[in-house]
């Protein structure tokens, strides 16, 4: 049953009982990864109901995509429960789609059944014009008919077209609709199904109040146009959402309550406000915080330094023990006061010796069936030569860099490796750690010859230490994986490294560290991006347009096209 909440109001004199409904409530919470305990909230503290659009924010590895599984069925939580109302759409970070043959329209359309219901239609027709016999033929108009009047009931072909309205609104062509999924980029497949869970929750209206969405970064991989259709459709959803993002500007504009999961104390906050004003009261919260702990850190080393007096006569021992635990309990009582969040200290490998041109590709081209992606593209990274990828969504960036680091075949053309070239790969979707691999498997697979303790000071900079080292990949959060794979980069001494997205999930302070190292890396990259920041601290000097694979010298004209695309 769902739980229930009495709300009583005064109207002009009157009492008005109305009852809402929670469409989660976890009730004694209590989130884990490994023996790390990154989340405990007694009782029902964390609901959501109709009309809540709440942001979940908190530091990298604070337990934000790990807490937002659990409430969406995917994950058990280590203690405590979760009960769940209506209908849900959930949207990991790294969504992993079940059959890849299945076209990326049916795969909306497959929200409501629509997909099923329409492949039985054509095969009813097919049956229809092909049948010599009657019988056949009316037994097949029946089942059509029988099949039509349940496309009718739920949405018809008013909800094809909603849903291609979704699909346009996230930068999802007509052509890209009508292909298979496995012909798609990483960042295409996520839109699509964003689209799925986004048909899902509409009426043609913006919403309905039985749906609660679950969005984990749902602005990755969107253009401009893209994130601000989203802002708008999720402003008038008027079911429940949970949001992770580090968009502050959709946070800004679309919450109007915030779950601040706090590492330090792993308890969350809740803060039935908007995001400006609980940036303010967070503010005020933590300068209360460090007030009271100065004065009662003041107060009880008084209380110890007269203990101290008082202890060095025999006959006051007791009241020397008696103000000492005075002393001890006023700091025990007092909230944590929130430290200086840690920071991964992320610096790219010096890179080893090459020769003047370690890589170069020739005449690549890359076809799925029928649908050539490109074709002829030419490219010679020279050493320490920075270029970027450009192109729309599906022009084949990420397949061209695939290519580049060997994961994936070329249908024509050649790489031709330099003298001592050694290649470092970042996957956006990071497809080069291991899920079922603890974090010291993956930094162990990524360098073999580096020895034990500098492994372990390399993780200790990007914040992985003690038991976290024993975690599977696969339980991290986002961000946490973007620094694990960020790490093995690092112990890679490459001197060609091929970045596909690395700002993605990474919260501000990270994002700047990624930054400064790209700023300061000696060795070439070739990177796909689409965070104008990232181009700008790499300092091009190329850039590779997709899909003609065009090469033309880097200007700041091209920033505006790395946002649109």
């Amino acid at each position: 049953m769902p739980a229930l909440e009495v709300v009583c109001c005064v109207r002009r004199g009157t009492f008005v009982f109305f009852q809402e409904i929670s469409l989660i409530t976890a009730t004694d919470l209590e989130v884990r990864a490994g023996v790390r305990t990154l989340l405990s909230a007694p009782g029902p503290a964390l609901r959501v109901q109709a009309g809540d659009r709440i942001g979940l924010v908190g530091r990298n590895g604070a337990g934000k995509t790990t807490t937002l599984r659990i409430l969406a069925g995917e994950g058990e939580p280590y203690a405590g429960s979760v009960i769940r109302s209506g209908d849900l759409g959930y949207l990991p970070q790294d969504p992993k789609e079940g059959n890849l043959d299945v076209l990326a329209k049916d795969r909306v359309l497959s929200a409501r059944g629509l997909d099923e219901i329409l492949r039985s239609m054509e095969k009813q027709q097919a049956i229809m014009a092909e049948a010599v016999d009657d019988a056949e033929r009316d037994k097949a108009i029946r089942k059509y008919g029988q099949l039509e009047d349940r496309f009718s009931a739920s949405g018809g072909y008013v909800a094809e077209s909603e849903a291609a309205r979704i699909c346009s609104s996230l930068g999802l062509a007509d052509r890209i609709l009508a292909q298979p999924l496995r012909t798609l980029s990483g960042g295409q497949r996520r839109r699509v199904e964003l689209a799925r869970i986004l048909f899902a929750a509409s009426d043609g209206s913006g919403g309905k109040s039985d749906t609660t969405l679950l969005l984990d970064e749902p602005t990755n991989h969107l253009d401009a146009d893209s994130i601000t259709w989203l802002r708008g459709f999720l402003q008038n959803h008027d079911g429940g959402l949970i949001v992770i993002s580090h968009d502050v500007d959709l946070l800004a504009d679309v919450v109007n309550k915030v779950w601040f999961l706090d590492a330090v104390r792993g308890e969350a906050d809740i803060y039935n406000m908007g995001w400006k004003k609980y940036l303010d009261a967070r503010a005020t919260d933590e300068q209360r915080r460090r007030r009271e702990r100065a004065n009662a850190e003041k107060k009880a080393g008084a209380l110890r330094a007269q203990a101290a007096k008082l202890g060095a006569k025999a006959t006051k021992a007791t009241a020397a023990q008696n103000m000492a635990k005075r002393a001890d309990k006023l700091l025990n009582d007092l909230d944590e006061v929130r430290v200086a969040d840690k920071v991964a200290h992320i610096r790219f490998p010096e890179p080893a010796p090459c020769g003047k041109t370690p890589l170069m590709a020739k005449e690549l081209t890359k076809v799925y069936g029928s649908l050539e992606i490109f074709a002829g593209v030419d490219l010679a990274i020279d050493r320490g030569s920075r270029v970027v990828v450009l192109g729309l969504n599906g022009a084949g960036k990420t397949t061209l860099l695939r290519i580049l680091a060997g994961t994936e075949q070329a249908n024509a053309g050649e790489l031709v490796p330099g003298h001592g070239m050694k290649v470092g790969y970042f996957a956006q979707e990071h497809d080069t750690l291991d899920d079922e691999a603890t974090v010291w498997e993956n930094i162990r697979h990524a360098a073999p010859d580096t020895g034990e303790q500098e492994l372990r000071s390399l993780l200790g900079a990007f914040m992985f230490t003690g038991p976290q080292l024993e975690q599977p990949a696969g339980t991290l959060s986002g961000g946490e994986k973007t620094r694990l794979a960020l790490a093995g980069l690092v112990s890679s001494a490459a001197n060609v490294l091929l970045l596909d997205e690395p700002t993605n999930n990474l919260d501000p302070i990270s994002r700047e560290q990624v930054l400064d190292a790209l700023r300061s890396y000696k060795g070439a990259v070739v990177l796909v991006t689409h965070d104008p920041g990232a181009a700008e601290a790499l300092n091009p000097e190329r850039v590779i347009l997709l899909p003609d694979g065009q090469e033309d010298h880097w200007s700041q004209e091209y920033l505006e096209l790395i946002q649109l695309a």
